[in-house]
């Protein structure tokens, strides 16, 4: 019975309906509009953005497929004042989310999004009663994720094998993971830590076992060995590897073409 709107971006038709309803508190989770100050203006307390990151730590755009990929084990919600500079409101509370081995980009979103549910219901009554409790950001500690682009799809098999799994973990809604051979571009859509040791001196890259009949195509890289247990070749269906190699083979000692893979966060 709570009368809604969508709106693709504010209008001043949707003002004028915030204001007939009498608007005390606005709320906003990744919206991607800048607001303007006439709308901000509108309701009586504070306007709020749950943001998806344990703030000061990872302000910007991708902070959900950033933790994964630089393999932190908790994130969070964090509920803070909306002001003019990206992501350094004053925070008013935060909610931890842990993020475990198997979660993806698709597991912790939906993660994140329950834990807002206890963060609101905790703060309404103080928010209503207008006892705000906002504490300052600090600045020496910020951190920022950025914009994801097709680039960032690169698997560079020079780095470990920890980074390349939670890169595939983070990114397999987009742009996804993926490797050159032979021309073509090999999307990957799960991998796994493998147990085997390559020999020493193994150049990164290298197809220690071509995975036909067993559990991925095993590949070395910096410090261990990455399993590549379901891929897709262009034009081509998601397949388990052992499947794929059937149609494609991939045989051992080949080596995979690595491409740089750009930091996802910087210091500010």
């Amino acid at each position: 019975g709570i009368p809604a709107r969508q709106p693709d971006k504010p209008t001043a038709d949707d003002e004028q309906w915030l204001k007939e309803c009498g608007c005390e508190l606005l709320l906003v989770m990744a919206y991607g509009h800048l607001l303007r100050d006439s709308l901000l203006a509108i309701p009586r307390l504070p306007p709020l953005n749950f943001h998806a990151s344990l703030l000061p730590e990872l302000r910007g755009a991708s902070p959900i497929d950033t933790a994964i990929a630089t393999g932190r084990d908790t994130t969070g919600i964090t509920l803070m004042r909306i002001v003019k500079k990206m992501d350094s409101g004053a925070i008013l509370d935060l909610e931890k989310v842990s993020i475990e081995a198997e979660d993806n980009r698709a597991s912790l979103t939906t993660k994140l999004a329950d834990a807002c549910v206890p963060l609101l219901s905790r703060n309404v009554p103080t928010l209503l009663g207008g006892e705000l409790a906002f504490r300052e950001q600090d600045e020496n500690a910020a951190t920022y994720c950025r914009i994801l682009d097709k680039d960032d799809s690169n698997m560079d098999f020079s780095a470990s094998a920890l980074e390349l799994h939670n890169r595939c973990r983070a990114l397999h809604l987009w742009p996804g993971t993926a490797f050159n051979y032979q021309g073509q571009r090999i999307k990957v859509g799960q991998s796994a830590l493998s147990s085997i040791v390559p020999a020493s001196g193994t150049t990164p890259g290298t197809v220690l076992e071509s995975g036909f009949g067993k559990d991925g195509l095993h590949v070395a890289t910096a410090d261990g060995v990455i399993s590549l247990l379901s891929l897709q070749r262009p034009g081509g269906k998601m397949l388990p590897a052992s499947e794929f190699l059937r149609g494609m083979p991939i045989p051992s000692g080949s080596i995979l073409e690595s491409s740089p893979m750009k930091p996802l966060e910087r210091i500010a």
